[in-house]
């Protein structure tokens, strides 16, 4: 019974043996996989707790993306960096032309600080406070990663 047992066993001994180093490979390299991994997951969780990424979000609404008819951030990103260039490109061009862009700009401003969910009060204020809380706000949206043009050197402001 024995011997029966042996002969039966000998051909899968043999494969065994045979295949054993790619059985060997095939082991190692799902060890590897599975350090790498773990490294890459152990990496992140340090740079998360480095980072605060918590904190950066917490603020954020975010069932506000998933609303219907939201126009998207990137869209009025776009939209402040051109009326943006029309705001500071504004010397040839009229009083009122000039007020309708730098309206058109704070609303976009407001669009886009509710989108991140950053506090403004651009409609609330006239005048030079307005213009201090757009410069502030300004300051929040690119420390949110929003790029906004800016003044450049010798360029002459309009006032209405």
């Amino acid at each position: 019974m024995l011997a029966i047992l042996a002969v039966c066993c000998l051909p899968a001994a043999f494969a065994l043996l045979f295949c054993a180093d790619e059985i060997i490979d095939r082991v190692a390299c799902r060890w590897a996989e599975w350090r790498e991994q773990r490294r890459e997951r152990r990496t992140i969780a340090r740079l998360d707790r480095a980072i605060e990424a918590d904190a950066l979000t917490r603020d954020i609404d975010l069932t506000e993306f998933d609303r219907d008819g939201r126009r998207p951030l990137e869209q009025i990103a776009a939209d402040l960096r051109r009326l943006g260039g029309h705001r500071l490109a504004a010397v040839e061009r009229s009083v009122v032309w000039h007020g309708a862009v730098i309206d058109a700009y704070d609303e976009r401003l407001r669009a886009a600080c509710r989108a991140l969910g950053i506090p403004e009060h651009l409609a609330e204020l006239e005048g030079v406070d307005r213009e201090i809380e757009r410069v502030r706000v300004e300051g929040l949206l690119h420390a949110a990663g929003v790029t906004l043009p800016t003044a450049r050197a010798g360029h002459r402001q309009r006032h209405r």
